[in-house]
């Protein structure tokens, strides 16, 4: 038996996927034909009915995956296949607490709170109003967020909340805010970023050479599939491709000691060298100014 409120799939023998709330006294429509509440609410997940119009018809349970690909949208969402990889860098889990900015239409917060349950706790920053609500009915529609704190705040005055375990920054110049994001978060946490441009990428590295970050790691997340066919098996013609530069690293006090110790060939050094000169040359602009 399907309880009513469930998201349901509905899955046609043409490969289309429609995510509709079960709501008793309803139907979903669709070229196929109609299929009542009440007639799913009788079957399993997994099980299949017949349309109006006796067109078979699939009913799955809609997976995280499947509330990420139909959310409403005003602004360009991560990518599942980039979400993933967040949350598991972040370490989004029972009982931490993920700083998030900003919230944009909901689609990483979604993940964040799906995977942080019930003990966990997610803090989203958002300054533009509109985005905010946005992402709040996305989040209901979901089924989720009751482990979500959303705020309407510009992050430049600071985060909602202090000690996070990690925080997670899409915003157009994070650079900017490595102060206040360093302030929020405890001791060794991780904070991740998303680009899009080699330019944003270089000013934010710049940034996180001047504050105590180390650990830096800079990907892409590429995803092809493949067509299944046992005795035909190859490549599908198009594949999702760069969606953007995912960068990490932790909230670590540097040390010259440990830095001296580290393994570092020819080209390592020349970097070390370049980095620790822009540092003076920035140490002396402070001390100047």
């Amino acid at each position: 038996m399907i309880p009513y409120g469930s998201l349901i799939v509905y899955v046609t023998p043409r490969g289309r996927r429609y995510i509709k709330r079960l709501v008793e006294g309803t139907s979903w429509h669709s070229n196929n034909g109609a299929v009542t509440a009440e007639q799913v609410s009788s079957l399993d997940f997994g099980a299949q009915t017949q349309t109006s119009l006796s067109v078979p018809i699939r009913v799955q349970e809609a997976t995280l995956f499947d509330r990420l690909l139909h959310v409403k949208r005003q602004t360009q969402i991560i990518y599942p296949k980039d979400i993933a990889y967040i949350c598991l860098r972040l370490g989004a889990g029972p009982g931490r607490t993920i700083l998030e900015a900003g919230s944009g239409s909901g689609g990483l917060t979604l993940g964040l709170s799906w995977f942080c349950g019930p003990t966990g706790r997610v803090v989203s920053h958002e300054a533009r109003e509109e985005f905010l609500l946005l992402a709040r009915r996305n989040l209901e529609w979901a089924g989720l967020g009751g482990n979500v704190e959303l705020h309407h705040k510009d992050i430049a005055d600071g985060f909602a909340a202090a000690g996070a375990d990690a925080l997670f920054l899409d915003v157009r110049t994070p650079w900017e805010y490595l102060t206040p994001a360093a302030a929020a978060l405890r001791p060794g946490a991780t904070l991740g970023f998303l680009l899009p441009t080699t330019e944003q990428v270089g000013k934010l590295l710049l940034g996180l050479e001047q504050g105590p970050f180390a650990e830096t790691e800079v990907c892409e997340i590429l995803i092809r599939y493949w067509k299944p066919v046992a005795d035909r098996l190859r490549p599908e013609d198009r594949m999702i491709a760069h969606t953007g530069f995912l960068i990490f690293c932790r909230l670590q006090v540097r040390s010259e000691a440990f830095e001296r110790l580290r393994p570092l060939g020819t080209r390592e050094r020349k970097q070390q060298t370049a980095r620790l000169a822009r540092q003076s040359e920035a140490s002396s602009s402070d001390d100047s100014g």
